[in-house]
């Protein structure tokens, strides 16, 4: 069996992760970026993807750090705004 395109898994993961607290953690960021680099580059789908989450986390009480980390990761790879 194929393993499902990449930008799924990262909407999948992000249903837990809004669906559990609301709120995006460093280690949910992580495995949310693991997901999209697994294959050394985040492409197109992917930062469609990314986008839209980091928006939605952006909409709630977001840590500091994790709010660094986004702002980081959409400058290194083009994400957004």
């Amino acid at each position: 069996m194929s393993q499902p395109k990449s930008h799924l898994e990262i909407a999948l993961a992000a249903i837990h992760v809004f669906g559990n607290d609301g709120l995006l953690d460093v280690a949910e960021f992580d495995k949310l970026i693991a997901l999209a680099s697994r294959d050394e580059t985040i492409d197109e789908d992917e930062k469609r993807v990314l986008n839209n989450i980091f928006i939605q986390a952006e909409q709630t009480k977001i840590d500091p750090s994790v709010a660094a980390r986004i702002a980081q990761v959409r400058a290194q790879h083009g994400i957004g705004a």
